[in-house]
């Protein structure tokens, strides 16, 4: 899926006019009705920065082909590191239709210089995002303005097209000027032919510079302020200065518009080569959930992952017969060949639209718009359980009962049309990182130690660990890691290895060989060490600048970590004479901190949890934890050794397991409290 909008100045720089075009060629044109400029706003005395704008229009019409986007501006060029801005840029998709340049121009000195009399735009590439798998058909050109001067003021006027068959004449979109204008005069505008009248809504920030008129609105500002986004507060409240508007009366609307599409692409031909691959996992499998296991794994193995929005590819998915024979595909064609498989094997399936790139946060307080999705998977029924099947993930992420990621909110494809649903959030009950440390020092404190490093990754960046691991031969492996780590800590790797458990959903990196531990020498024999992966930073202070929001909510990324580590002590010492700092269960910011250490059986072990219990804390609650951040202790996870003080063991303290005592990929380990672990449960 494509977002669409037109930006404004973000930072100091002028965003690149997006344009689509009916061929290879740049029209040149006059300047539509509906695009007339503003005033141009003097340049003071005292104009400093970059650039100054004099003016800049950034219009949308709606008719009946669909959306016209016309940016136009003029620049007074300030600095010598502004001088980029006569390489302009220009993009296109040849299906929706020809690019208008109406003028380029330099003003110097009261002469005016048509650019456009001596110079013309270059195709220089097709397909400038081949690298990433995109195939999108988008034609980039570019002009570069001569003989561009400090001092100069740069005009340029460029009308675009945007019509998407697949949307039919329902158009959205969006209009906002960035955080960090240029000083200078702003105006969005959004018209409409008689009848096409969007759906409107703003941002309260928009509505007292907002001039409505019977076919249009307008917004215009004069040396805009720059905004910062309150302070670590939700996704939600980050929108601002924002117009949306669309057709859809509602996000049902979109649901019921996408999903036959879905459902054409979804077919199978009798007899063929589709057909015959999913007669072979029925007869292979006799279960629901295994035989959705196979055909998932058949999708994601061996359809490599292209994005293709050639013609009306950006929002039509290709069918599942075309993708298989082709052998590749993206989201969409990858859903629409596993709908099709689920289908065939007696699985009810649809697919759902999200937003990957975390950005549905407040979704539901949106206007129902197509571009705020840019993925699309599939939802299973499977014996009276919801499973999520992603086609564009690794062979080794199977149905889960969760998406992989924490999406918000999702938007089912349905015949008779779905609300938007929200997935609820759940808090971790498995880490999602656990580090292991086993430091053998048996053979004594003046002897390297050896050690065992095992790094246990889930989720998202597991999948993409095991993306970057899995092609890698043991040598390849081995010898990385060797010229990554040795040199500092490690004074030898002698092995590493590496698998993907997808029973435990986890990457699975081993790393041994022998480090020189730092003991501390502090004295008549006295030794000392701080154990690897032991130690808490302090909570940084929950607060906004006076001008912001004081009673927003905090927001904290999801998080499960977990370190564990092992020290074997010296044979040559008493286990009576060591000792290690105290241990501790916290809750602050909706955190848990959590550090317990045990000494038995030769080996002093220690085990610290890190857990979001809660991703938003309100305000109140923020203010009561910053007078807590002096008490919290940030000690590192110190070890002692002192040969004349003998400690009695405690046989009623907390037991904490080895490295190597449990299989720490199992669903439950005891990363966090008995404590924490029930109100985990309990929820």
């Amino acid at each position: 899926m494509v977002r669409i909008f037109v930006s404004m100045m973000l930072g100091a720089a002028l965003a690149q006019a997006q344009v689509q075009a009916q061929d290879e060629r740049i029209e040149r044109g006059p300047v539509p009705d509906w695009a007339t400029p503003s005033e141009l706003m003097p340049v003071p005395a005292d104009a400093s920065g970059l650039i100054f704008v004099r003016r800049q229009d950034a219009l949308i019409h709606l008719d009946a082909e669909g959306q016209a986007q016309y940016l136009g501006y003029r620049i007074r060029i300030l600095h010598p590191n502004a001088l980029q801005m006569g390489n302009i840029q220009t993009a296109w998709n040849p299906a929706s239709g020809a690019p208008v340049v109406h003028f380029i121009k330099v003003h110097r000195d009261g002469e005016t210089i048509d650019v456009l009399e001596k110079s013309s735009f270059e195709i220089l590439r097709r397909e400038d995002q081949l690298e990433a798998a995109m195939l999108d058909g988008i034609l980039t050109a570019v002009l570069r303005v001569p003989d561009l001067r400090v001092g100069d003021e740069l005009e340029v006027g460029l009308t675009t097209r945007h019509a998407d068959p697949t949307l039919g004449k329902n158009d959205s979109g969006l209009l906002f000027l960035g955080p960090s204008p240029a000083p200078g005069r702003y105006r969005l505008g959004l018209s409409w032919d008689k009848g096409l009248k969007p759906n409107i809504r703003m941002t309260p920030d928009m509505a007292p510079v907002a001039r409505p008129r019977a076919d249009g609105v307008d917004f215009s500002f004069d040396n805009p302020a720059m905004l910062t986004p309150p302070k670590d507060a939700p996704g939600r409240y980050q929108w601002q200065r924002i117009v949306e508007f669309t057709d859809f009366a509602d996000w049902a609307t979109i649901s019921r518009h996408f999903a036959p599409l879905f459902a054409k692409a979804a077919r199978i031909d009798d007899g063929s080569a589709l057909d015959r691959e999913a007669a072979r996992i029925a007869a292979a499998h006799a279960e629901p959930l295994d035989r959705a296991r196979a055909a998932l794994g058949l999708v994601q193995r061996d359809v490599r992952y292209i994005y293709v929005g050639l013609g009306n590819g950006n929002l039509t998915p290709a069918t599942a017969e075309e993708t298989w024979q082709r052998r590749y595909g993206d989201c969409k064609g990858k859903t629409a060949l596993l709908l099709a498989l689920l289908a065939r094997l007696g699985i009810e399936a649809e697919a759902v639209l999200a937003n990957n790139s975390g950005g549905d946060d407040g979704l539901d307080e949106r206007l129902p718009n197509p571009g705020m999705f840019d993925h699309v998977l599939v939802r299973a029924r499977i014996d009276g359980t919801t499973y999520w099947l992603d086609g564009t993930l690794p062979p080794v992420a199977g149905p889960g009962t969760t998406p992989v990621i924490a999406y918000r909110w999702v938007l089912p494809l349905t015949e008779r049309g779905s609300a938007l649903k929200n997935i609820e959030w759940r808090m971790a009950s498995r880490p999602n990182e656990i580090t292991l440390y086993e430091i053998d020092a048996r053979a004594g404190f003046d002897k390297p130690a050896k050690v065992t490093n095992k790094m246990i990754v889930r989720g998202l960046p597991g999948l993409v660990q095991q993306v970057q691991l899995s092609g890698l031969t043991p040598d390849q492996l081995r010898d990385g890691m060797r010229q990554q780590l040795i040199g500092a800590t490690w004074e030898t790797v002698d092995d590493v290895t590496w698998r993907y458990d997808q029973k435990a959903e986890a990457s699975i990196l081993t790393v041994t060989g022998t480090w020189t531990v730092d003991w501390d020498d502090d004295g008549d024999g006295d030794k000392s060490y701080a154990l690897p992966g032991g130690g808490f930073s302090p909570p940084e202070r929950r607060a906004r600048a006076a001008d912001q929001d004081q009673d927003l909510p905090y927001y904290s990324a999801p998080e499960f970590d977990c370190q564990v580590t092992t020290l074997r002590l010296p044979a040559t010492t008493n286990a009576a004479n060591w000792s290690f700092k105290s241990g501790y269960d916290t809750r602050i910011f909706g955190k848990n901190y959590y550090r317990a250490f045990d000494l038995r059986d030769g080996a002093i072990r220690m085990v610290r949890g890190l857990r979001v219990e809660q991703p938003e804390i309100d305000a109140a609650s923020a203010r009561r934890d910053n007078g807590r951040i002096a008490g919290f202790d940030n000690s590192m996870a110190w070890v002692s050794y002192k040969p004349e003080v003998a400690k009695p063991h405690d046989p009623a303290s907390r037991v904490v397991p080895a490295t190597y005592d449990i299989d720490w990929t199992a669903d439950k380990v005891p990363c966090l409290s008995p404590a924490a672990i029930s109100r985990a449960e309990a929820r």
